[in-house]
């Protein structure tokens, strides 16, 4: 099951952005890819997805996530993933992606994070 929210918690709430709740496998992802486009469609500047209550991620997810950064690789727009230690996490340093996006642990050290780039 999937639910997600386009809403961050306090530290991101200035931020667009998705947080997905759930399961990102093949029957979930098409609906996931419809709510990053248009949420990417409707914000500018950084975007974050936040994966720390996502509780699987498998094939057709880690595509969603490649297709997203390249959405926002064509306006030269930052993708930041909000994602901690455990399962999830271990798929995308299998794969090799955890040194393709921009990764904090939580969504407090990405809120940081992006405070100190905009001072720089």
């Amino acid at each position: 099951m999937l639910d997600w929210v386009d809403v961050h918690g306090p530290t991101l709430e200035h931020v667009p952005g998705v947080r997905v709740l759930g399961e990102v496998d093949m029957a979930t992802a098409p609906a996931l890819q419809g709510a990053l486009e248009a949420a990417v469609a409707a914000s500018v500047g950084v975007f974050v997805l936040d994966l720390s209550e996502t509780e699987f991620l498998d094939s057709s997810g880690i595509a969603v996530l490649l297709r997203t950064r390249a959405l926002l690789g064509r306006t030269d727009r930052a993708f930041v993933v909000v994602c901690p230690e455990g399962a999830v996490r271990r798929v995308l340093e299998a794969c090799g992606l955890a040194d393709v996006f921009t990764m904090f642990a939580t969504p407090e050290e990405a809120a940081a994070a992006l405070v100190k780039a905009s001072r720089a």
